[in-house]
């Protein structure tokens, strides 16, 4: 299909979409979707029968190629996005970092620098905040007019984090703009914590989630939230972990404030005691938030059923295990944070999700797709099968399956979370922008990604 004109039909599928799922064919015209009455019938045909048909899905949380200060994360734009692409993904937000001294301006020059070109699937950026002054908050509206209209701030890690003040001041300042994301723990207590385990000899992985329990995230999801309302600003509370978090979120919104709740598949599939493997095995489940107890993880399936939590992202940020997990044998303080999850989101949540029988394929969509779609920016172009948008295309198997290996996935990291796990369904063909551009677990099209200008997102 390289090359001027082209139509295709992808027939005998059953479309599913937040509102419901129907049978119908397709039509995609010049990368885009249209109505059947547009049809070619000398248009090339896909046979998608026994599957079916989503939009492509979105992460809204990756950090690819980001220098932590002691190394780099194991994927660069090239392979994290093909294996988001394998997987299903057509869209990852990746966040792009403000030095400290620096400009967003220069921040986002340098994104720009490792993905341009370099993409298997469309891309677009957040932009962390981790310095505040009157220089920078006048540079929001430039951000604005190059296609990134979220932002992200920390109240944890010395090197990253805003103040209270702050972060109120970005919040009101974004408040035309978009979204602010917030990665919500208490920094002070997390040093204070982390100080005396070591003080006390506490050195191995498993002291890693108790450095950081529940209230950590709770009182800062509180304290946020708090921030955002003063500031009359839109909270994004990223990758929430913890039941008593989602409370505050509930009870906030109660209110009547206006909050994007996310959370991540590994919240939602494991359980603390993964921290317990022998032989600094647990060093490869080191994230923060921690992973948490077997209450959070039904809390947060809760939150969904609920509506409480609005949408599912990875917070991608792979290590491998040989010698950069391990740079914390000697202080669990010094493990890499991260988990390696691009990949197999999808099929993460249709497995313990929809197979499982806690939420439906629709709601699958609406999680993976839709509400990323119209939250950051991308409503009508992105995460839709109606006609006029991308033809970004899942082909979905939902019987198939497979066992979740580290020999064969496609991410750079040489281990998964999730090794031996039995899974149940995976793409079968993505389509982007109406190119194949990877099927059965082999891209087709490794260099097609393009940068997406969002409007504003809320």
């Amino acid at each position: 299909m390289d090359g001027g004109y082209y139509m295709l039909c992808i027939k005998n599928g059953t479309l599913v979409a937040p509102q419901g799922r129907w049978r119908a064919n397709i039509f995609i015209e010049n990368g885009k979707i249209v109505p059947e009455s547009c049809a070619d019938p000398s248009a090339e045909c896909y046979d998608a029968s026994g599957c079916l048909i989503f939009p492509g899905f979105i992460d809204a949380h990756t950090h690819l190629e980001m220098d932590t200060g002691t190394t780099v994360t194991a994927d660069d734009f090239p392979s994290g996005t093909g294996a988001a692409l394998i997987g299903g993904t057509t869209v990852i937000l990746d966040f792009a970092t403000q030095e400290r001294g620096g400009t967003l301006s220069d921040a986002l020059r340098i994104w720009h620098s490792r993905a341009d070109g370099r993409c298997a699937c469309d891309y677009g950026f957040h932009m962390a905040v981790t310095e505040w002054n009157d220089a920078v908050r006048a540079e929001l509206p430039i951000m604005a007019e190059q296609g990134v209209t979220s932002f992200k701030a920390y109240m944890a890690y010395d090197n990253l984090r805003l103040n209270d003040d702050e972060l109120r001041e970005l919040f009101a300042a974004a408040r035309g703009i978009g979204v602010v994301g917030v990665h919500c723990e208490l920094g002070d207590m997390v040093n204070r914590r982390v100080s005396e385990l070591l003080d006390e000899g506490h050195i191995e992985p498993l002291w890693h989630p108790r450095s950081r329990p529940n209230e950590v995230e709770a009182l800062a999801v509180r304290r946020c939230l708090e921030l955002a309302r003063e500031a009359n600003g839109n909270a994004w509370v990223v990758h929430l972990s913890t039941r008593e978090g989602l409370d505050e979120i509930a009870s906030a919104r109660a209110l009547g404030q206006n909050i994007l709740c996310e959370t991540c598949p590994q919240y939602l599939t494991l359980t603390d005691d993964v921290y317990d493997a022998p032989d600094f095995e647990g060093a490869k489940f080191v994230c923060s938030p921690p992973i948490r107890s077997e209450t959070d993880r039904e809390g947060l399936w809760k939150g969904i059923y609920e509506n409480n939590i609005d949408i599912i992202s990875t917070d991608h940020c792979s290590f491998r295990f040989r010698g950069q997990k391990e740079l914390g044998k000697d202080s669990f303080a010094d493990i890499p944070n991260g988990l390696p999850g691009i990949e197999h989101r999808p099929a993460l949540l249709w497995t313990y999700g929809v197979a499982a029988g806690r939420i439906t394929a629709e709601r699958f969509v609406d999680l993976l797709s839709a509400e990323p779609a119209r939250r950051f920016g991308l409503s009508g172009k992105k995460g839709n099968l109606e006609p006029g948008a991308d033809a970004d295309i899942v082909i979905w198997d939902p019987d198939a399956e497979w066992t979740l290996t580290a020999d064969t996935i496609h991410m750079a990291a040489d281990y998964s979370p999730w090794e031996g796990c039995a899974m149940k369904g995976r793409a079968r063909a993505v389509f982007l922008r109406g190119e194949l551009s990877a099927e059965n677990g082999r891209i087709i099209r490794p260099n097609d990604g393009q940068y997406l200008f969002r409007g504003p997102s809320l």
